[in-house]
């Protein structure tokens, strides 16, 4: 079978919205450079799109026309490395997804331990910052809930009752395996991410663990997070203000 053909029957069983790149396109290393003029041949028909260098995507089609993949979609390729999650998206953009802003940021920070992401998704820009620990598809979502703790003072537009509401109903679902996983990364993060996640738990009567979060914190230590009693009742017994 001839390498269009091949990439043409790979693509055509794709589901629309798919991202991919030429690795998932089942090609050896010599048919590369026939691969890439195979592409190029879809584009122009409109079979894909092109996200960024080597970076691709099906086209999903509704009855108000084509419509573009969700920005995690265009970002996958960039967030797994031999079918593996190595990286997630971060920042105020993940805080959007979480709805504790309305803020649409124009840059993307995607955090990862063994690979810095930088390229451009249409006008956005995305940008890389370092994981506190190593990111699997078994812990992300936990770095997701941590990385809202450590920005909580400066995430934009936040409403602080309604956030902290949030997150500790998201935190109160998890397994109690999650749960002890995440008190491990916290003592990774900066300590006023510990002192909340400790206040959290201990307000959802969560007590195992809390010890090793409160002896990796400094007692003579205020947290300044801007946090009214009233919103979080434990708040001081972690000094958070």
């Amino acid at each position: 079978m001839k390498v269009a053909e091949k990439i043409e029957l790979k693509i055509n069983r794709m589901q629309e919205g798919t991202t991919f790149k030429y690795q998932q396109l089942g090609i050896e290393q010599s048919e590369y450079s026939a691969a890439a003029k195979a592409i190029e041949r879809l584009i122009k028909k409109g079979v894909i799109r092109r996200v960024s260098t080597g970076v691709f995507y099906k086209p999903k089609q509704s009855a108000f026309g084509e419509l573009r993949p969700r920005e995690v979609e265009l970002l996958k390729p960039y967030l797994f490395q031999d079918g593996k999650r190595i990286a997630y998206i971060t920042g105020v953009s993940l805080y959007n997804r979480m709805g504790l802003t309305t803020q649409v940021p124009n840059t993307i920070k995607v955090a990862s331990r063994v690979k810095r992401v930088i390229t451009k998704i249409g006008k956005t820009q995305v940008k890389p910052v370092k994981s506190y620990v190593d990111v699997t598809n078994e812990n992300y979502y936990l770095l997701e809930i941590l990385d809202a703790l450590k920005d909580f003072k400066t995430i934009p537009d936040l409403d602080k009752k309604s956030a902290i509401a949030l997150i500790r109903n998201k935190i109160c679902k998890l397994s109690e395996n999650d749960q002890s996983k995440m008190i491990r990364y916290a003592l990774k993060y900066p300590p006023r991410a510990t002192a909340l996640l400790g206040a959290i738990l201990e307000l959802s009567k969560k007590k195992n663990g809390l010890e090793s979060l409160r002896t990796n914190l400094n007692p003579l230590t205020t947290y300044k997070l801007g946090i009214k009693k009233e919103t979080l009742p434990t708040a001081a017994e972690w000094n958070i203000s």
